[in-house]
Formats: C-alpha cells, structure tokens, sequence
C-alpha cells in the first residue's frame, strides 16, 4: 500500500510541477478522493471535475 501511494503522490506531484505540496498535508488526504481534489484546488484553482478525471488516470 504504502508503495502504490508514493507512486500515486509522485504522479500528482509530476502533473502539477508548478505546485508545491506539502507530504504531510498530501498523506492526510491519502485514502480520499474527495479530500485530494480539494488540496490541489486549493493550490491550483484548477476545476474540481478536472482535478478528479486526472487523479483517476492516474489511479
């Protein structure tokens, strides 16, 4: 599990470089769907239906 979820957070972090996402603050969001898509939104201002289909890709 814990290596699925390091491959899954470096994807994140690869589709949006510009950001900056704090490990701590991504690990608490680590079994949530929703909890995720609202971290990068927050970060991006990127549309949630948008964050959501990446983040599933990826999944």
């Amino acid at each position: 599990m814990n290596q699925d979820w390091r491959q899954v957070r470096d994807r994140i972090k690869a589709m949006w470089p510009r950001q900056e996402f704090d490990d701590s603050r991504m690990k608490k969001t680590r079994g949530s769907l929703r909890q995720m898509v609202t971290l990068i939104h927050e970060k991006t201002e990127e549309p949630r239906l948008q964050i959501r289909r990446k983040i599933v890709a990826v999944m």
